[in-house]
């Protein structure tokens, strides 16, 4: 039974932060590729960030150098800090799993982040 449990979300105003959290249960973590990615209402969902096991992490361009993933095996958590939010991030985020070895996809349940004044 995998769940992956996502808090943190919420509204924020231009320029502050929030760190998004998902705790992961059901899988071996250290087999999984895990990624944050979020979905505006009538967009597809696009991938902000993936972190490997071993620590290595993949950004896309509309994020860096202001989210940073990172994950702890041992709590079986990953998190994104989120810093100099724009309206533009405004989105629903999912946490994902990737178990490298049975070639397995799982989601959380999304949460919302709003930036707005």
């Amino acid at each position: 039974h995998v769940q992956l449990v996502e808090s943190g979300g919420g509204l924020v105003q231009p320029g502050g932060s929030l760190r998004l959290s998902c705790a992961a249960s059901g899988i071996v973590f250290r087999r999984n590729v895990m990624g944050w990615y979020r979905q505006a209402p009538g967009k597809e969902r696009e991938l902000v960030a993936t972190i490997t096991s071993g620590g290595l992490s993949n950004y896309a361009d509309s994020v860096k150098g202001r989210f940073t993933i990172s994950r702890d095996n041992v709590k079986n958590t990953v998190d994104l800090q989120m810093n100099s939010l724009k309206p533009e991030d405004t989105n629903v985020y999912y946490c994902k799993a990737y178990d490298i070895y049975y070639a397995s996809t799982y989601w959380g349940q999304g949460t919302q982040v709003t930036v707005s004044s």
